[in-house]
């Protein structure tokens, strides 16, 4: 009788301790969004399409958070255009972290091209979960809503255009002085030249933030142009070893191709909006920001640097400009060849300065000014760890590298960051209308 007497005390004493807390989880927030980055570097994607993949991959995450607290997280209906409910079924034992998380995994498998390469992650992280003490059945549930919430994501990204972008009329680049033709040494034929008909998330047309006109081709020695032109190549010719690398630091171009003779050398980079993105994660980490607030931190970036491409993209190839290396072989100097290599596009307006003065204006917006933070993002690519005082330094740098870098004329760069810093100011104005306000280390 003492016997049973102890194992009922024994068992009421375990059925009276706590059941022990579990870890907030953002700190495997960066290696997931980082996981969709190296996908994109494999499949070289394109910097506009890149932005487009950020997007939808944390769009799901960011509504199986808002749906979970919409005290603290507002839900995306309130400021994406056109956004249909997204309808989540939540079993009892799921964890809402767990399926944010797998669901970024789970939407950059069905949405990129290499999206298979991420099931070795999401092996791996529930793997972890499940080391770190999260039941199957936590787990089970937690995965099934995320792959629910997937699909439904999956069907906004359908509605976009997206799909017939491969159906447009094939781009011919105009050949006469004033316009943009391929450049050496790849001669690569133009990205997206109908971007603009991709489905905006936030702003209302991919012309609302068409910026003033560039200057007027000219050949002529004493005009504005050419003194532009001039600029570049004499810029170049005498970099400091500082600008050089500032240059290289932002140069974030998704392929680059170098030549040796008659051989040829692709080199994989990260794209504009995946280094914003890491910068992102990063000082979110930083601020040890809890996961709910990281997750709409690093959803709305993504939709703004969406954006910010999509507003770009259609001045590119509205105004369609010469690139500063044509014009200079041209008229200046035949044998002149830029730091970086020239992208596949259009020179007017820099597409660096737009989305980086854009997604700086909205996270100082969210997290404040004057955050100092380490920017690692290019360590995977040989270059140094940088220090940046602000969101908006860090933007200010990434602009000017392009006139170091040869590759756009100074008005592209000057004008960009006004139209830029215009996206970044209504994308505000709409958070603050949805009710998302600024974000503090203390909380809201």
């Amino acid at each position: 009788m003492k016997k049973l007497l102890v194992l009922w005390l024994c068992w009421q004493v375990s059925m009276a301790r706590p059941t022990p807390k579990l870890p907030d989880l953002a700190h495997r927030l960066q290696p997931a969004v980082f996981a969709t980055t190296m996908v994109m570097i494999h499949d070289v994607v394109n910097p506009p399409a890149a932005s487009r993949f950020y997007t939808y991959c944390l769009l799901g995450a960011h509504e199986i958070v808002a749906q979970q607290h919409p005290d603290q997280v507002a839900t995306a209906q309130r400021f994406v255009q056109q956004m249909k409910p997204i309808m989540i079924t939540t079993p009892e034992h799921y964890n809402y972290q767990i399926a944010a998380l797998y669901c970024i995994l789970e939407t950059g498998r069905l949405i990129l091209p290499s999206g298979y390469m991420l099931e070795e992650e999401q092996k791996k992280l529930l793997e972890s979960l499940q080391k770190a003490g999260y039941t199957p059945i936590q787990i089970e549930q937690s995965v099934e809503v995320a792959q629910q919430v997937a699909k439904q994501v999956m069907q906004r990204a359908a509605g976009d255009k997206y799909s017939k972008l491969s159906t447009q009329l094939r781009y011919r680049p105009i050949k006469d002085d004033a316009h943009w033709y391929p450049t050496p040494p790849a001669y690569i034929e133009a990205i997206e030249p109908n971007w603009r008909t991709i489905r905006p998330m936030l702003i209302d047309s991919c012309s609302q933030f068409k910026p003033i006109a560039p200057a007027t081709f000219s050949k002529d020695s004493t005009s504005q142009f050419y003194k532009l032109a001039r600029e570049v190549h004499t810029v170049v010719n005498a970099l400091t070893p500082e600008q050089r690398f500032i240059a290289s630091y932002w140069d974030c171009n998704p392929f680059a191709v170098n030549t040796s003779g008659h051989m040829s050398i692709g080199f994989k980079k990260i794209s504009p909006g995946g280094h914003w993105m890491n910068i992102t994660n990063l000082v979110t980490s930083q601020l040890k920001l809890p996961f709910d607030q990281a997750v709409e931190v690093e959803s709305i970036a993504a939709m703004t640097l969406m954006d910010a491409f999509i507003s770009v993209w259609d001045e590119k190839y509205r105004s369609n400009r010469i690139r500063p290396e044509t014009y200079i072989n041209r008229y200046i100097s035949p044998r002149w060849q830029p730091l970086l290599q020239t992208p596949p596009f259009p020179e007017y307006t820099s597409g660096h300065s737009v989305i980086s003065t854009a997604v700086s204006e909205v996270l100082t917006y969210l997290l404040g000014d004057g955050i100092a933070f380490v920017d690692n993002t290019e360590v995977t690519f040989d270059l140094p760890e940088r220090k940046f005082s602000s969101f908006r330094q860090a933007a200010s740098e990434a602009a000017i590298s392009r006139l170091y870098g040869g590759i756009h004329y100074r008005d592209a760069i000057e004008n960009g960051q006004v139209q830029g810093k215009a996206i970044g100011d209504f994308v505000i104005d709409r958070l603050r209308k949805a009710g998302v306000r600024k974000i503090l280390t203390a909380g809201r």
